[in-house]
């Protein structure tokens, strides 16, 4: 242990307000008391995010959630945060740490539909309700695929608003992640887990970035206990695989790196990646099998990689209006 250990000041956790964020940062602090003996106090901060009704895409998409809690940080109102990797910018800023990615929990997205239906079942016509892009891609493609009709709405909120507008019959169905669902108690709403094979997840989905300044090391130390190393390898190539097709989270990009298990070794990281256009009528979809990375460049690298070859395929004239 560090000399933190002697200080019984609260560490200060810095957390967006809505109940899934309180969820997840009162499970992190709950096990940074136990790692350093220290109380953790929540700390609420409202961003842009959580007050814009506008969409995602037209406030700016990633990093909406984030600069808050990052600004708290930089002041020192707070000690660490934590956060929905899948909000963060690719690009990590120099004057913060990200001092660990916690054990991820199911990346994968669910359906959550009316009578128990899956999505192969969805009536002709069905409103199938998300806010992102690249569910909208892939769920469009696959319903083509099954000579499926259905129609994708656009909808925000939190996961109470969006069940809700199934429960309240607006809509056949609405399509979430798994993690959320389960860190609030809810996975009883699911009707069906959608196979990544179909429908491929945000990149960094279902993991949590725990962030402090990069000046305080000792924190940033202790913190580090908490990472998951390869949680952090997977997560790293997905991100990666992003930033080289130069998308935002508002982008119609998914990605997710699994390990390849042989008996009980862990052999090999397989990297899976798409983009599509949002009516599904084209999909760029490709995968990459290597040895697990052994550092952050190779991460990296596994990204880059395919991100390369997807380009390569014309992934670049699906990513909408670019950003120069």
């Amino acid at each position: 242990m560090n000399d933190t250990s002697t200080d019984q000041r609260p560490l200060r956790l810095g957390t967006r307000r809505s109940q899934l964020a309180m969820a997840q940062s009162g499970q992190v602090a709950e096990a940074v008391r136990q790692l350093t003996g220290r109380p953790v106090e929540l700390v609420e901060i409202t961003t842009y995010g959580d007050v814009s009704r506008e969409s995602l895409a037209q406030i700016g998409g990633t990093g909406v959630f984030v600069s808050a809690l990052r600004d708290a940080l930089l002041a020192g109102e707070i000690d660490f945060a934590v956060h929905s990797l899948k909000d963060l910018p690719t690009t990590q800023p120099d004057d913060l740490a990200l001092a660990a990615i916690p054990l991820r929990e199911d990346p994968r997205d669910v359906l959550v539909a009316r009578d128990g239906l899956t999505f192969e079942r969805l009536p002709r016509g069905a409103r199938v309700g998300t806010g992102s892009p690249r569910r909208m891609a892939q769920l469009n493609a696959w319903a083509r695929e099954l000579g499926l009709e259905i129609e994708t709405v656009p909808i925000r909120g939190n996961i109470d608003t969006r069940v809700g507008f199934v429960t309240s019959g607006e809509l056949d169905a609405v399509v979430l992640a798994a993690a959320g669902l389960s860190r609030i108690g809810r996975l009883g709403d699911v009707t069906q887990f959608l196979d990544p094979d179909q429908i491929l997840p945000a990149p960094g989905q279902g993991a949590l970035a725990i962030e402090c300044a990069a000046t305080n090391a000792p924190l940033a130390a202790t913190l580090a206990e908490l990472d998951d190393p390869h949680t952090r390898a997977a997560v790293t190539a997905e991100r990666s695989l992003l930033a080289a097709l130069e998308a935002g989270c508002s982008a119609p990009v998914g990605a997710l790196a699994d390990l390849l298990v042989d008996g009980q070794a862990v052999t090999e990281m397989r990297l899976r990646g798409v983009v599509g256009s949002t009516d599904g009528s084209t999909l760029v979809q490709l995968s990459t099998t290597g040895p697990v990375p052994a550092s952050q460049e190779d991460a990296l690298a596994l990204g880059r990689g395919l991100a390369a070859e997807m380009l390569d395929k014309g992934a670049a004239g699906l990513m909408g209006e670019r950003a120069h």
